[in-house]
């Protein structure tokens, strides 16, 4: 029988997140440097290096992807979860502000360059307990380099020089000479920050081109010092917000949403449309050259290799390269329309970044698919089986998956407003402390550090599913996950204390999923601190499989050291194809049983009383 796991949350974990939320109860702004011990003491798994002088590139990397590059540049950091909580706290207008992205986070920004503050939109606790520990962790980070530079002032004055004296005339000289560093100078640059050539070579793919001098001369010139305010945090101001992001859904699609009945997906925006469109086939030989006049990331070798292997991951190689070749600025313009044409012959509806939450849905009718087109490792489809989609009204509801809680809000959103959930599939990465980055895992008990509740449920996919597409990882079904609030909210030793009871499958949305399917089953709202069994009531499929992208324990590789990008492709599409095979599967079953005709109902058979009279 599982137990609930002994409380992982250690004592400076615990202490952390107190000092985090005792700080936003403040009604002004907060320091980020008044977490800076407390984020010290807790040795995250990701920052354990936090209170050496060293520097931990990894770390910074980690954080600097996950926010906006101006943020050298920003002073105060507001936070709120749509514009009417903004304008009612004196931020009116923040819509107008620049928009800014980080490149491996999807969240709503703009900055304000004149007053130095950036506004970012929150969609749930999870976004709270994410943002302010990477901001802490940059903030470090960034002052570590500060208190290098200056110890070294004289060396580096060619950072520290104004324009006018690199130029002579002060004529906008100075960007030019940031982007023409001398190899003496990189070196020096280099040998100050005390980085291996590897961890250099890091530094300058973060800031590439000018922005490596000119972050460089930002930390020279001033300590990071960034002040932090909450505007609102309440319940309902979350609820509100996922209201508004329905509403736009709604308007968006043409019938009326709220009568179709929904296979829901949590995965991302292009593997499923890639099985589904016959894109990348179609337009194979435009990618190919694409590729072969381009190289991006090296790709030219490896279709030479996997052409002359006759490999079936060439598939996967053509969806990964269709990405680079859509977002290049020779082909963008022509190949997204094509692409955008495609989508609409096969019913795809994609609504992006609707209102203040940025979370990407698309809409897919069953009835419209194209078989021609679909990716041949869904299977062949027979004529009765076709026959038996075109009559289909459901939808394929997959939304690009929501950080943490913020699955919980969207799917409580969505159970209540549409008439049937047909399934429910979850996909993403996670971290494993027993397998290795590549590796899929489909877990069958979930620890919610959210509710401390510890969900058993019955997984409808097994190994079997996805071992025949997985070409380099393994596959470990009947798993053990557990779902953390935050990917710095943890150390070694809160993963060991896991890893004892045989959880081997750490991530983030699983919990708040489960307990948002709990409350779309049963009459009440989702318990804490039990054991929670939907095993037997769950009306619906429920899937969930994680490909592993870290490895936090034996750190052979983690999410830190090495992006996903190609290496992910193979456990990404090896995830997508059962989710698709099973929803195919189960869409055909459904209408074919609302085929079969109705059988006469027996007439009830009266039943003697004891007094001679009969019942019915």
């Amino acid at each position: 029988m599982d137990r609930t796991p002994p409380s992982a949350g250690n004592e400076e974990i615990e202490l952390y997140v107190r000092t985090i939320y005792s700080l936003l109860r403040s009604s002004g702004p907060i320091r980020l440097r008044s977490l800076e011990e407390t984020h010290i003491g807790m040795n995250s798994s990701l920052h354990y290096r936090a209170g050496a002088p060293e520097l931990e590139m990894a770390a910074l990397v980690y954080s600097a992807m996950r926010l906006p590059p101006c943020f050298p540049d920003v002073s105060m950091v507001v936070m709120g979860q749509m514009e009417e909580v903004f304008r009612r706290r004196g931020y009116p207008g923040v819509e107008t502000w620049k928009r800014v992205r980080a490149r491996a986070r999807r969240r709503t920004m703009y900055f304000d360059a004149d007053r130095r503050i950036l506004a970012a939109f929150i969609s749930s606790v999870s976004d709270i307990d994410d943002m302010i520990p990477i901001m802490v962790t940059y903030q470090i980070e960034w002052n570590k380099i500060h208190d290098k530079l200056m110890r070294n002032r004289s060396t580096v004055g060619f950072l520290h020089n104004t324009p006018e004296e690199q130029s002579g005339n002060g004529i906008g000289r100075f960007a030019e000479a940031e982007a023409n560093l001398t190899v003496e100078q990189l070196d020096t640059i280099r040998d100050i920050l005390d980085l291996s050539p590897e961890d250099f070579l890091r530094l300058q793919s973060l800031w590439p081109g000018r922005y490596l001098a000119a972050n460089l001369r930002k930390a020279l010139d001033h300590r990071m010092d960034m002040r932090l305010n909450v505007l609102g945090s309440g319940l309902s101001d979350y609820r509100k917000a996922v209201q508004l992001w329905w509403h736009q859904l709604e308007d968006d699609f043409s019938t009326d949403l709220t009568e179709r009945p929904i296979y829901f997906v949590s995965s991302n925006t292009h593997s499923i449309v890639n099985l589904l469109s016959g894109f990348v086939w179609q337009h194979e030989d435009e990618i190919i050259d694409f590729v072969k006049k381009e190289n991006p990331e090296g790709l030219d070798e490896e279709f030479h290799r996997l052409q002359a292997a006759k490999s079936d991951q060439y598939g996967n190689f053509l969806y990964y390269a269709s990405r680079l070749y859509l977002n290049h600025p020779n082909y963008a313009r022509q190949a997204r329309q094509q692409l955008a044409d495609q989508e609409d012959a096969f019913g795809l509806v994609q609504v992006s970044n609707p209102r203040c939450l940025d979370v990407e849905v698309q809409l897919i009718e069953l009835a419209k698919l194209v078989p021609a087109w679909m990716d041949e490792r869904l299977g062949r489809l027979s004529e009765a089986d076709l026959a038996s989609l075109r009559n289909s009204d459901a939808l394929i509801f997959n939304i690009d998956y929501p950080l943490g809680m913020a699955a919980y809000h969207l799917f409580s959103q969505v159970s209540t407003s549409i008439s049937d959930v047909l399934g429910v599939y979850i996909m993403g990465k996670a971290a494993t402390l027993n397998g290795r980055v590549g590796d899929v895992m489909i877990p069958n008990v979930v620890y919610d550090e959210h509710s401390k509740n510890t969900f058993l449920f019955r997984n409808c996919f097994t190994s079997q599913d996805v071992a025949p597409f997985l070409n380099y990882g393994a596959v470990f079904d009947n798993q053990k996950a557990v779902t953390v609030r935050g990917t710095f909210l943890q150390n070694r030793e809160f993963m060991h204390v896991f890893y004892e009871e045989s959880y081997t499958d750490i991530e983030m949305e699983a919990g708040p999923y489960l307990s948002a399917i709990y409350e779309d089953i049963y009459p009440r709202r989702y318990p804490l601190n039990e054991i929670v069994n939907i095993f037997i009531n769950a009306p619906y499929d429920i899937g969930i499989l994680h490909y592993a992208s870290d490895t936090p324990i034996s750190r052979r590789q983690t999410l830190l050291s090495k992006s996903m990008s190609y290496f992910g492709v193979d456990a990404t599409y090896a995830t997508s194809i059962p989710v698709m095979r099973r929803i195919l599967q189960q869409e055909i079953e459904r209408q074919r049983a609302q085929e079969q005709p109705a059988l006469p109902q027996a007439r009830p058979v009266p039943i003697a009383s004891e007094e001679g009279e009969f019942d019915l």
